[in-house]
């Protein structure tokens, strides 16, 4: 496949995660508007046609997006993935195979919106934000609120009070510290060790 067709499947994906994300309601944490592909069986059936599969890919790349950021999924295993309702419809009886979730995770991959955690490929994390648009965040409160030249530990920015409105409060750890790397890269930041963990500097 040709980057461009790469690029616009990339594209295509992001537009529907767009789409998916605007229609998830934001009231109770288990409440999830499921996409009509979710109750159509052969959506839990790679599709052997090319343009099929593409679009079906899309589909699932832009429901485990929607999915991930309203339930604020953490790292996963593969053991987990299988499990979840992401990938098991328990109503349909239906389970996306393992196979065909590597799949998945290896497009969202591609597209820039997962991480391999290990080498055999086993662990992931799905990024609904890449980790420097989730600096640009952090960093536009930090200035937002005149916090320049101060020093917070990881645990506060994401459980702390002073956060509790703001988007990235009770984000992963590890993808918090991929922000912060981000963050550093640009000179405005710089990860610290403190008497109790980690901690950033930001300028």
């Amino acid at each position: 496949m040709g980057s461009g067709r790469g690029d616009e499947a990339g594209r295509k994906c992001a537009r529907a995660g767009r789409k998916l994300a605007e229609v998830v309601p934001v009231s109770a944490a288990m409440s999830f508007a499921w996409p009509w592909q979710y109750s159509f069986p052969p959506f839990f059936t790679l599709q052997p046609n090319g343009e099929t599969r593409q679009k079906q890919l899309a589909a699932w790349c832009a429901l485990a997006l929607a999915y991930s950021r309203r339930q604020r999924l953490p790292a996963m295993t593969l053991r987990e993935a299988q499990d979840s309702p992401l990938f098991a419809n328990r109503r349909l009886q239906r389970k996306l195979p393992p196979e065909a979730i590597q799949v998945v995770l290896e497009e969202l991959r591609k597209n820039g919106n997962l991480e391999w955690l290990d080498k055999n490929k086993t662990s992931f994390m799905i990024m609904w934000r890449r980790p420097e648009e989730w600096g640009k965040l952090i960093y536009q409160w930090v200035s937002k609120n005149g916090l320049t030249n101060s020093v917070f530990t990881l645990y506060e920015l994401i459980s702390g009070d002073d956060t509790a409105n703001e988007e990235f409060h009770g984000l992963d750890e590890a993808m918090l510290l991929r922000a912060l790397q981000a963050l550093q890269q640009e000179h405005k930041a710089e990860i610290i060790t403190l008497d109790d963990g980690r901690g950033v500097k930001f300028f």
